[in-house]
């Protein structure tokens, strides 16, 4: 036989246990409901090798390269056939109203992934941190990556390619 000690030892550890249970599952809700943070990172020049400039256009924006991506098209997917043009302030993907390309995917998360121009014009691709990945060709990104015309992006069952 247990001892009453044993026994109401045993009692708080499985209401500890549930207590984080319950909480570990209203921090996910909370994640999916009201989406992830988007922070904006500074960029800093690499130690003795100052970062050049970008290149100017009139009114202090960088040029915009006639080879870079300026729209998104959905190839594959529920949406497919969806076209979306590119915002250089970033253009946010993933299952939350506010984002501007909504995917009713059940593998993509409340915001799933950001496409953005960086300070050198560099349009670059970003994984805000979700579920289950989001992926340029065969490869899931886990940090911000360049992307081009003609990339695939992969988020859930919806695959998506920049263009012209």
């Amino acid at each position: 036989m247990m001892s009453e000690l044993t026994l109401t030892v045993l009692r708080l550890g499985l209401l500890v246990v549930l207590w984080v249970f319950i909480f570990a599952v209203v921090g996910v809700l909370r994640g999916d409901l009201y989406g992830t943070r988007v922070n904006r990172r500074a960029t800093t020049p690499a130690r003795g090798n100052p970062a050049l400039p970008a290149p100017q256009g009139r009114r202090g924006r960088p040029k915009s390269d006639r080879r870079a991506p300026s729209k998104l098209v959905v190839t594959a997917g529920p949406l497919s056939g969806t076209v979306l043009p590119l915002h250089r302030s970033g253009t946010l993907i993933g299952r939350s109203p506010e984002c501007a390309l909504v995917l009713d995917d059940d593998y993509a998360s409340g915001r799933h992934a950001r496409i953005f121009q960086d300070d050198h014009g560099v349009w670059m691709v970003e994984d805000l941190r979700s579920t289950n990945g989001t992926y340029l060709g065969a490869t899931r990104l886990t940090d911000p990556r360049e992307v081009a015309v003609g990339s695939v992006l992969r988020i859930g069952q919806t695959s998506l390619e920049l263009q012209r």
